[in-house]
Order: C-alpha cells, then structure tokens, then sequence
C-alpha cells in the first residue's frame, strides 16, 4: 500500500532511538512509520481563541494568553523547588509555574520575550496561575504543519509520558514523518471513487488529520480517512463471501417431504407470521442454489426464531441429511431440545441432546446413533464440536447465540462433512444495521421483525427504591391470579464496591414479605452445582414455586409462559441489551405481562436514558440503536468480535451514510468486475492480495 521507506522500523526516525521505539511498540503496537502516520489524534485543541488575563476563571478547562515575561525567579528549596515568572498583558498579571525541567526553564524562557502560554488557569487568592504551560513565541511560525490552530492530541500512557513521548512528543515525531516522507504516501482508492464522492487525496488526508489548516479541513481529511476505512472492510467481506459462494458446494435441499408438510400441517401450534414465512423462504432458496447457505437469522426475543430453525432442520432430514443445533450454554442447549420435542410431539424425528453431563455411557450410544444416522437432529453445547462427535451426513448447523462462541469452535463443526453443511446463525441480541453490515457483511441477513399472533406487548414500569412497596403489592396481586414472578439481581454478595442489593439479602426480604406456606421462592445463581440449578429451575417451571430470584443466569434459555412479571433490580447497573433479554423471559403465554426496573433515587443521565428507552418501546433494534450511541460497537458485540471493530477513525454510531456509502460502492464495483480484472481496480486487487486470509474453513463468519 505504501513505499518501501514508510515501512522502515520508528528506531531510525530522528528524535527515537531504541528505547523510545521499544516503548512505541509495547504501549501502542507501533513500530513502523506507517503505523505512526496511522494513529490518529483522538481530539483536537481549538487554538483560534486568545483570552486577556482579565477574562481568566478558574472552572475554564484551557485557555491560550498572548503576554509578556516580566521577570523570572527561583523559589523555596529542594522538592519544593520551582521557577515563577511573572506574565503580564495590558489588563494585568498572572504566574506561570514550573515545578520540573527547571534547567531548561532557566536557559530557555526569556524576559522580556512575548509568548502565548497556554495551559489551565487555576485562581489563588486573587491571582491566577498556569503550571507547566505551553509556551510559543508569538506570532507562531508557520510551516508544513499549519499554524496548529487546531492542536492535535494524541492517545499515550503513562509510561510513554516518562520517556518523553506524551502527546507532544508524539506530535513531534509525526511531523519528521510528513516533512521527509510525505510524498511517498500511494493513492490507495481508485481515481473514479474519490472523484464520485468528492474524496480529498490520501497523502492531504495524512496531512490534514495530524495537523489541519482549519476546521474544514480537517473534516475533508475524517470523512477520506473514514470512508476508506469503510470501504475496505466491506471490500474484504464482499470479497469473501462471494469467494465462498463459488469455492464452497452446498447440499442441495430439493425436496419438502412428509417431516415438513405433517409438522407445518398437523402439529404447528399456530400460525407462522409472514416474517417467519419469508425467512424460510429465503433459507429454501439459499438450499437450492447448489452453495453453502450462510444466513443470519435476527429476531427479537419471542419472535419465533427456534420454529424457523426446526423447519429447516425437518427440510435438511426430508433430504436425507442430519441436522444439528449448538447453544453457547447446556441451560438453553436443553430449553431448546425441550420445544423440539414438545413441537413435535416425540414424532416424526429422533432427537438427541449432548452436553457437558452427558454420561460416559449415553456419549457412547449417541455416537454410534449419529454414525448410523439414526438421530436427524443433534441439540448440544459445546461438546458438538468435539472430535468423537461424527454424523453419518450433516447437511445443516443452526448456531444460536453465535457472538458467543470463537471463530475456531464455529469451524470444528463446519468440518464434519466432506461437503459443508448448511449455516443458519441466530441471535435474539437485535444489532443495529451499521454493526450488522460491518460484524455480518459476509452473511446474508433474515430479520423476523414480527411477534406472534397473540402476544401481548410487555408494559414496563421504572420504580424507585422509595416506590418498593408498590412493587411487592402488585406483585401479591399477580400472584393471587395464578401467575409467577421473576426477580434478578445484578450480584450474588455484598460487593464493598456497589452499594447494591445482592440476591442474598434479596431472598431474605422476600421471605419476610412472601412468608411460607403460601408462597414458595427458587434461588438460582450461577455459582450452584448444575444439579441443584436444574431442580431450582423446574421446580419454577412446574409452578410449584410463584418466585425465582435470579441472578442474570436466567438472562436466556427459560421460558415460562406462566411468569408474567419480570422484577430487575438495580436495573440502572445493566446494560440496554442486558435489560432487553431479561424483559424477554416474560411475555412468552397469552396473559398480559410486565417488567418493573428497580433503581436507586439518584440516577446519572445514561442510566436515566436507559431506563426511559426500556419504559418506551419493545422494539429491540430500537433500543439497540441507543445502546450503540451509548456504548459503542466492542461493548456491544464482547471479545469475539472485537478485531473487526477496531476502527482508527470510523464510528458505527456515527457515521451510518459513510459506510452505506462505502458498501454499496463495492457491491456496485462487484457487479461490474467480479474478479477486479479491469485497470482502474488493480489497487483494489492489490489490497486484496497483500490482505488476503486464505478463505478456509476456519472462517465462518
């Protein structure tokens, strides 16, 4: 992408050496010249302004003052040792302080000399001070760098600061680069896509970001340097994904045979919504076209996800092959086995389940049935993807939950066909289309954005801890109709940190508001033997108790239609997505359910944002919209996926038309050059080339 010299190692640019250069590399993952030209400023300081001593106030974060040195002197002794000079305008005097570099200070800042200081103005007594300002002769000298009207600050660390590369240090090796090397920076986008989107060039972009002439453009060189980013992230998932549509045959799903037409017929309990009848229709599709399917199936919580994923899973067994479903914990690995079997009755397939405490002697009869190919559907955590495991012929993987599994889990399952199965991904997390065209790019993309026929929209209710015992009488209420509650606590103990209620003090309280014999409460944390967890759990479900005080372990995988109000308790310590999940274990039966959040009196502006988002709406891709402004894509998506978000300068919250922008320029350059063959793309297959991760089968999604 760039000329050799950009490459050669920071250790050799003036003003380094060694130890600097090892600093960059440890701190910041730097090593290069053009991964320096590559850290952005994080913010820029606005050095237009010029304040009179006069004007100064102590709550002003920054201020620049154009003065003169009137005198300069050395004060007290050892540690508290400093140089004060005094700075004088027209409209008064101020000190400037400095307790370190004092040698320096002594040779190099001279009276009578007029300077801008620049720095936080703190008031003592009546006078202001600066400490350590900045200091420039004034007028300022201008040079490649502009006049730094806009000063860039960079991200550092604390130990970078010791070895002298603070922000301005920083600042000062980006400079050397750009006064020596900035003519060796390459176009890296085609002349058609900068002249279509009006794009600046990327050697002025380089420019512009690290050290602007003014504001405009400084915003010329963010948008070139965002779309371009952009661009190649979808450049590269578009690649890929029609890479895998010609590299990768896929079973072909001919048939609709008897399992699906007697289930959609005789056993389906109600009606399927069109959203459900166009996604199935779509995954149809996707299993006639001779390819490997890789869909993603985004439907809110209770929309229907798990229907749409046995029928797929009846198709690939109408056409003879064995279809398997992981879920990333054995709780929701067996809520799922257990609406399969219910759905269908114990009939028409045979249906296995494969968790962590499976027996020794039930693995063994399991694998021979998959190898014999007497099961159809394999339900199971990660255990699937272990090597014992081998099916007969797998032609269909459903994965839920996927963000919660690594890339290399995913792929162990894809390999356990000689052609590969099938890919269904499903999420009851609702992304927001930025992040889903950036962390799915590759995958086609079916939203059920419809609810049942029937279910009643929750109505949610923000109380605070002085409203408790409005919650516990509405709660009796509910109870007294027949109905069970669900309360969730964020911790198991008291924590010194958060002042919370933790579950323990919480069952306590219950106990003495709920008393036996008439009320009976489970406990479940994640913390208790799996034993003990699966009878607390079922002794709820049976209806044998009316209350399950939680910790977030319920978060997925229960469904009992009969709990019609969801309690969360310090609900402003949770996040939008977390609160979502929860309210979605309620709902589930034809009776009007609730969800009250329970918060503390004082609430700060984010978390009293969330609350008022969950009391708004039930639309999942909603809320996750907010969420992503309030967070920002890593928080959202976890660990999994953090490396395809690592973006320099692009923000998915932000910059939703750029990248729209950015995507459909690929699929439009896709369209016309499928192999990037023509001329004016050689810079894109180059990219390609030097970027390229063998498509393999390590790459799911």
């Amino acid at each position: 992408m760039f000329a050799t010299n950009l490459d050669t190692p920071l250790v050799y640019l003036k003003g380094v050496g060694p130890k600097r250069a090892e600093l960059l590399q440890k701190e910041l993952g730097i090593s290069t010249y053009e991964q320096l030209l590559n850290h952005y400023p994080f913010r820029y300081i606005d050095r237009t302004r010029f304040y009179k001593i006069n004007e100064l106030n102590p709550e002003m974060p920054l201020v620049q003052v154009v003065g003169k040195i009137i005198s300069k002197e050395i004060v007290g002794e050892k540690q508290k040792k400093r140089i004060v000079a005094k700075f004088a305008d027209e409209t008064g005097t101020m000190d400037l302080v400095w307790f370190q570099s004092l040698k320096w200070v002594e040779e190099n800042v001279m009276r009578g000399t007029t300077y801008i200081a620049f720095g936080k103005p703190a008031l003592f007594g009546s006078s202001f001070s600066i400490s350590h300002p900045d200091l420039e002769t004034y007028p300022r000298q201008t040079g490649i760098t502009g006049n730094l009207t806009l000063q860039p600050i960079y991200h550092t660390s604390e130990k970078m600061k010791k070895g002298f590369l603070d922000s301005k240090g920083i600042q000062k090796l980006v400079h050397h680069i750009i006064e020596l090397h900035i003519n060796e920076v390459r176009e890296t986008l085609p002349s058609y896509v900068l002249e279509k989107y009006k794009l600046i060039s990327r050697r002025d972009a380089l420019i512009h970001v690290h050290f602007p002439a003014n504001t405009t453009m400084l915003q010329h060189a963010e948008r070139r340097l965002k779309f371009e980013e952009l661009f190649f992230i979808q450049l590269q998932l578009l690649h890929n994904k029609q890479l895998r549509s010609l590299k990768y045959k896929g079973a072909l799903f001919n048939t609709v045979g008897d399992k699906v037409n007697i289930f959609y017929k005789t056993m389906l309990p109600f009606d399927l919504t069109n959203a459900q009848k166009r996604v199935i229709k779509e995954i149809r599709l996707d299993t006639q076209r001779g390819s490997q399917m890789n869909r993603l199936i985004q439907g809110d919580v209770g929309s229907g996800k798990t229907v749409v994923a046995l029928m797929s899973m009846l198709l690939a067994n109408d056409n003879g092959y064995q279809a398997c479903m992981m879920a990333p914990t054995e709780i929701l690995a067996r809520q799922h086995y257990q609406s399969l079997i219910d759905l269908l009755k114990g009939e028409l397939v045979n249906i296995g389940i494969l968790t962590g405490n499976t027996t020794k002697k039930q693995r063994t009869i399991l694998h021979q049935q998959l190898e014999s190919g007497e099961i159809d559907i394999l339900v199971g955590t990660h255990a699937l993807i272990e090597d014992k495991v081998q099916f007969k012929n797998l032609g269909l993987v459903v994965i839920d939950e996927q963000h919660r599994f690594g890339v290399e889990q995913r792929a162990k399952l894809w390999r356990k066909n000689v052609i590969p199965p099938h890919i269904l991904v499903m999420t009851a997390t609702p992304i927001p289309r930025t992040l889903a065209m950036t962390l799915y790019g590759d995958l086609d993309v079916s939203v059920i954005d419809e609810l049942p026929v029937g279910r009643k929209p929750i109505e949610t209710l923000h109380l605070y801890e002085s409203q408790r015992l409005r919650m516990f009488g509405f709660m009796k209420q509910e109870i007294a109709k027949g109905r069970q509650v669900y309360i969730v606590y964020p911790l198991i103990e008291e924590s010194k940190k958060l002042d919370l209620m933790h579950l323990e003090a919480g069952i306590e309280q219950m106990r003495f508001e709920f008393p036996l014999p008439n009320y009976q409460i489970s406990k479940v944390h994640g913390q208790m033997p799996n034993a003990d967890k699966q009878y607390e759990m079922q002794q709820f479900i049976d209806g044998k108790s009316q209350i399950m005080v939680a910790t977030t372990v319920i978060e997925v995988g229960v469904n009992v239609p009969n709990a019609s109000v969801m309690i969360i308790e310090n609900a402003e310590r949770f996040g939008l997505s977390q609160l979502h999940q929860l309210r979605g274990r309620v709902g589930r039966g034809a009776e009007q359910s609730y969800c009250i959040l329970m918060s503390g009196n004082k609430l700060g502006p984010n978390s009293k944002l969330r609350l008022e988002t969950m009391v708004k709406t039930n639309n999942g891709f909603e809320i996750s919209e907010i969420d992503l402004q309030l967070r920002g894509p890593g928080d959202i998506t976890g660990t999994q996926q953090s490396g395809v978000l690592e973006l320099k300068m692009a923000n998915l919250a932000k910059d939703q038309i750029i990248l729209q922008e950015a995507r459909n320029t690929v699929i439009e350059i896709f369209g016309k050059d499928a192999m990037l063959e023509l001329p004016e793309n050689i810079l894109l297959k180059n990219y390609l080339s030097k970027k390229a991760r063998a498509i393999a089968l390590d790459k799911i999604s």
